[in-house]
Parts: structure tokens; C-alpha cells; sequence
């Protein structure tokens, strides 16, 4: 069979063929003009890389500090990077041409009658062969190309996880705090429900009251008694997530600061909807493992070429003393393959379409996230003010019905009324404190905790596909 070879003006055209156009995956108005949700009008542009410090929250550095260093999910993303680069220093190798070098030694000889010794020879060579593939059609390179994208976006993964660890460290050392406060506020609402049983036992032992009011009394003390160990355990395990967040073993581990006084709840003024495309981590690492793929779309349409290749060996032996070499060329082209490549290139297609469609939506969860995040900061800022309210009316409230049981001006049930609506607003308000801090995280996470593409010292900036 004679092979017949592209005339120079087709190869030409073949090779040009080989680079296809990049996707656009962002259509018109897939970018908001601007976020919708109601925010503070003071508050400063985007967060700062170490938002962490501006919470006063004096225990939370060194423990961002530590888990930044130590945390185990980190280091796994810190090893996929390496990885990633060792597959790309792979992919690289074969951009250049591949040497060997051959040493051989060997004795040989015949036994002969009456010849001491027989008949021995020595034989000692050296070989150098050498072989490059002629990257004509530029498949070599795709496939570099490709596997330094993936590098990148192993480099964006990384800042991904690092972003959900200092979230996560934030806000389960928030809710140990939360949870100590709670069992604080509960042990204060049992040593009021006791000073009202003993008036209810002085009550009984002067004939004041009965029996049924003392029974009231001390089930409603037995009952504020039981809500304290749920709780102790909730610390407990919050506190051991936080110990594992923190890349060590839980036992032993302990934080000093027992209740969420004094901490500032974070919010921010997000700038221009468009500039969160080079501001989450997460959607960098969607693009580049997008533009990685369409590396490896032209790889597999460049497979449907030639492959050329050259190579070369020297050697010499001595005693005797020789010198061979060789040099030559070789031609590859698939005749048939039952449609191996055209399904290969099929199968990148796809992989392309699906990263495409992952991509948007990661662009607008992003921006689902920072609306969400907004709207939770507003609501839960209105919903503390007013819970506030609530329960200073309810202290006062409470302040009364003991005073006048006391002079037995009013009922148990007025007393256990007013108090059970006191705990509930002291609890409620912790709890909402605590979701506040938590959206104030998680609007810092979802607005990409200050991290950039381009001041990003270990992740070169991308050329990306967005219609900006």
C-alpha cells in the first residue's frame, strides 16, 4: 500500500486546524449589574485576606494561624498541588528528545586439551541512542498545556479548601462560644427557678400555699436541669471539630473565651458584581480545569495526524576496537482503528461541554452566595434588635412577678411564665448572635475572603474566557 502524504498547502491548513476556538461559557446577562440584597452603606469594599482580625477576637488568630499550617485537608491540597506539578514536568519530558546511554561488559572463552587456560576474550562497549518526537501538529504541547492548566487549577483548589478551613475555624469556635454562653445562661435561669422553690417551700411550711405549687416548682427546676447536659455535649463535640480543624487530636484541647461579648460581626460593601469572577478561588479552578480540557480537545484532534519521529544511537567496543552508528526517521498514521480517535476526540468534546456547563454554574452560585449571605446579615441584624428588646422586657418582666410572689401579690404560674419567656429571649438571642457572626463569615467566604487572582503570589493569572 503506497501512503500518501498532505501536499504542503494542506498540512498547512491541517495544522492551523488543530488549535480550535476556545469556548465562551458566560452568555449576555449572565452577570448581574449589581447585588440586590440590602447591605450596610458604610461598610468598607470587599474583605481583607485576614478578615479575621477586625472581629475582635483576640483568641482566633493564632488558631487561623494554626490551622493555615496544620490543617489536614490543607496539606492533602498542598500534595495534589505537587502532584499536579510532577505531571506536568511529565508532560513536559516529552517536548524534548529522549537520550540513553548503554555500558556493557562481557567474558567470554572455549576450553581446549592442552591449552592452559583455554581461549578468553574480554569485550567491553559504550552506546548512546537518542529519539524526538516531531511535535508537528502541536499534540505535545496541547498535552503540556493541559497538564499545566490542571497544575493551576490544583493551585486554585488549594486556595479553595484554605478559604472553607479559615470559614470553618471561624465559625465552629463561634458556636463553642455560643454553646458555653448557653449553658451559662441556663445555669442563671436555675438558680432563679431555686430561689422561687425555696419561697414555694416557705409558702407550703406556713400554710400559705399548697402542695401543687411546690410540685410545679420543682419539675420546672428538674426540667432547666436536663437542658444543661445537651448542651455541655454540643460544646464539647464543637470544641473537638474545632481541635480537628486544627490538624490535632481533640483530647486535651480547650480555648479560654467563654461567651460572644465583645466580638464584632463582620460585614462588608460588595463592590462591582463582575469583579467576584477574579475573586473566588472556585471559579478560577472551574475555568482553568476548562481551559485544560480544551487543551485536550486539540490533543485528540491532533492525534488524527502523523506522527513523525527521529532517532540515533552511537556505539563503540573495544577489543576489538568498533565503532557503529545509525540514523533514521519514522512515520506513524493510523489507517484503520475501528474509530478509536474519533470517539476519543468525541469523549473530550463532552468532558469540554460538561466543565463548560460546571463552570456557569459556579459563576452563579457565587453570586447566589454573596446574595444569600447579604440578606441573612440584614435580617439577622433586624432580627437581633428586636430579640434584644424582648428580652430586656422580659427581665423587667420577670424582675416583678418574683417580687410580688414573693409578697404574695400574684401566682406561681404568672412567676413561671414570665421566666420561661426570659430564658427563651436570652437563649434566642445568642442563637442569633451566633448566626450572625456565622452569615458575617459566610459573606466574607462567599465575596472570597480577599483573595484575587492576580495578587495570588502562587497562581499566575489566567487568560480568561470571561466576557468582561
Amino acid at each position: 500500500m503506497k501512503l500518501l502524504l498532505p501536499s504542503t498547502s494542506v498540512a498547512v491548513f491541517a495544522l492551523a486546524a488543530c488549535t480550535t476556538p476556545a469556548p465562551v461559557p458566560l452568555k449576555e446577562g449572565d452577570v448581574p449589574p449589581a447585588f440586590t440584597a440590602p447591605i450596610a452603606k458604610d461598610a468598607p469594599v470587599w474583605p481583607q485576606i485576614d478578615w479575621w482580625t477586625t472581629l475582635n477576637a483576640p483568641e482566633l488568630p493564632p488558631l487561623e494561624t494554626t490551622a493555615k499550617e496544620q490543617n489536614l485537608d490543607l496539606l492533602a491540597a498542598a500534595a495534589r498541588v505537587v502532584q499536579a506539578q510532577a505531571q506536568t514536568g511529565i508532560a513536559g519530558s516529552a517536548l524534548f528528545p529522549s537520550i540513553n546511554a548503554t555500558g556493557t561488559a562481557q567474558r567470554r572463552g572455549t576450553d581446549q586439551k592442552g591449552v592452559p587456560g583455554g581461549n578468553t576474550q574480554n569485550t567491553f562497549g559504550v552506546s548512546a541512542q537518542a529519539s524526538y518526537e516531531v511535535d508537528l501538529w502541536g499534540l505535545n504541547q496541547d498535552v503540556f498545556r493541559a497538564a499545566k492548566l490542571s497544575e493551576l487549577a490544583a493551585r486554585y483548589a488549594q486556595q479553595t479548601v484554605a478559604l472553607t478551613i479559615t470559614a470553618d475555624v471561624a465559625n465552629t469556635y463561634f458556636d463553642v462560644l455560643a454553646l458555653r454562653q448557653r449553658v451559662a445562661i441556663a445555669k442563671k435561669n436555675i438558680e432563679a427557678a431555686q430561689r422561687i422553690l425555696t419561697i414555694t417551700e416557705a409558702k407550703v411550711t406556713n400554710g400559705v400555699t399548697s402542695n401543687l405549687e411546690l410540685a410545679q416548682q420543682k419539675a420546672q427546676v428538674a426540667a432547666e436541669e436536663a437542658s444543661i447536659p445537651p448542651l455541655e455535649e454540643q460544646e464539647r463535640e464543637a470544641r473537638y471539630a474545632l481541635a480537628i480543624l486544627l490538624g490535632r487530636a481533640p483530647e486535651g484541647f480547650d480555648v479560654k473565651t467563654i461567651n460572644l461579648d465583645g466580638i464584632v460581626t463582620p460585614v462588608v460593601q460588595p463592590g462591582i458584581p463582575s469583579s467576584l469572577l477574579e475573586r473566588r478561588p472556585d471559579i478560577a479552578q472551574a475555568e482553568a480545569q476548562l481551559r485544560s480540557q480544551h487543551a485536550n480537545v486539540d490533543a485528540a484532534r491532533a492525534a488524527f495526524f502523523p506522527q513523525i519521529s527521529l532517532s540515533g544511537s552511537i556505539g563503540a567496543a573495544f577489543n576489538p576496537t568498533s565503532m557503529v552508528w545509525s540514523i533514521g526517521a519514522s512515520l506513524l498514521q493510523a489507517v484503520f482503528d475501528a474509530g478509536k480517535l474519533s470517539a476519543e476526540s468525541d469523549l473530550e468534546r463532552a468532558r469540554q461541554t460538561e466543565l463548560l456547563v460546571d463552570y456557569r454554574k459556579a459563576v452563579f452560585s457565587a453570586f447566589s452566595d454573596v446574595e444569600s449571605s447579604m440578606g441573612q446579615v440584614s435580617a439577622l441584624a433586624e432580627q437581633e434588635r428586636l430579640v434584644n428588646e424582648q428580652e430586656t422586657n422580659a427581665a423587667e418582666a420577670y424582675r416583678i412577678a418574683e417580687l410580688q410572689y414573693r409578697e404574695g401579690v400574684t401566682d406561681l404560674l404568672n412567676v413561671l411564665q414570665t421566666q420561661q419567656t426570659l430564658f427563651s429571649a436570652q437563649d434566642q438571642l445568642v442563637q442569633i448572635r451566633l448566626a450572625r457572626l456565622q452569615a458575617g463569615v459566610s459573606l466574607y467566604r462567599a465575596l472570597g475572603g480577599g483573595w484575587t487572582v492576580a495578587t495570588d503570589p502562587n497562581a499566575p493569572t489566567p487568560v480568561g474566557f470571561r466576557p468582561l
